[in-house]
């Protein structure tokens, strides 16, 4: 595991639990963890009780940086 780092949702970024249906991520700030082949993002939304949770592939993340949609907090 790698140092955690901040980011915000810009865009329309989504992750699959399992086989099921792309489940979108908010927008807004979110907290990411990597690992070698993927990133854990973590999310906080104002009406919910529970933090969200998703790991989705490097190569899809390194995508939503490149496209926007993802923004790297310059640290």
């Amino acid at each position: 595991m790698y140092a955690a780092e901040n980011a915000t949702i810009r865009g329309d970024v989504t992750y699959r639990e399992g086989d099921g249906m792309p489940i979108r991520i908010p927008e807004g700030p979110v907290e990411l963890i990597h690992a070698d082949d993927s990133v854990t993002l973590s999310w906080k939304e104002a009406d919910e009780p529970a933090a969200g949770l998703a790991a989705i592939p490097r190569d899809q993340f390194e995508r939503h940086v490149q496209e926007g949609q993802i923004e790297i907090e310059a640290g």
